[in-house]
């Protein structure tokens, strides 16, 4: 069963400058998903929100170049950042990339937290690194999806989340790792619990409230 917390999610926008971003005062809560191209972050969001298509995955990584919100039931927007990293896009285009994304992370008000996607495979690349302290002086928390984790024996995925989680450590609490899959459908509910924490939500709430009698 897809988690309550993001199902139902309806694209609302897509912004491609600063300027065009929605006002704080007329939007929700907004948690980011962030990631380089082909870590998994369309897979990833799809999954979550129990959706074959609510994120495009491309075939071709580093072609989305847009912000683009979608709306929860809530009231909260999920917002799906380019994914950067990709060699082959131009440089001028990773430029413009890395200016809206930096402005984002660092001055969006409406901004409650960080869903940081890379490829249990590679983790913590320089680039996921820039962004993890691009966004910590926000003060706001960031919860990292270890995703494709199905492409890694057992061993070899519990090895990587400690060794992520202990070069972590050195940030403190702000920061929280899993491992997820798509695939697999594996750490969904745990995703939806750390997510869900930051908007005050427990795990599948509506769910519940569904079904109590009466």
């Amino acid at each position: 069963m897809p988690p309550s917390l993001f199902r139902h999610a309806v694209f609302e926008t897509s912004v491609a400058k600063p300027i065009n971003l929605p006002p704080p005062s007329a939007a929700g809560p907004e948690i980011a998903f962030a990631g380089r191209s082909n870590a998994g972050k369309s897979s990833a969001l799809n999954t979550l929100a129990g959706h074959t298509r609510l994120a495009f995955v491309s075939k071709t990584p580093g072609r989305t170049q847009l912000i683009n919100f979608f709306r929860l039931p809530g009231g909260a927007c999920m917002v799906d950042l380019p994914g950067y990293g990709y060699a082959a896009v131009p440089q001028e285009v990773r430029k413009q990339w890395q200016g809206l994304l930096e402005h984002y992370l660092k001055k969006r008000e409406n901004l409650i937290g960080l869903v940081l996607i890379m490829d249990a495979r590679h983790p913590l690349t320089d680039l996921d690194v820039q962004m993890i302290e691009w966004f910590l002086p926000t003060g706001n928390p960031i919860h990292i999806l270890l995703t494709k984790s199905d492409k890694l024996s057992r061993q070899e995925a519990t090895r990587t989340l400690r060794i992520v989680s202990e070069s972590l450590a050195v940030y403190g609490g702000q920061i929280t790792v899993q491992l997820f899959s798509s695939l697999k459908k594996l750490g969904v509910e745990e995703a939806e619990a750390a997510i869900g924490a930051w908007l005050g939500v427990e795990p599948n709430s509506a769910d519940k409230k569904r079904k109590a009698p009466g």
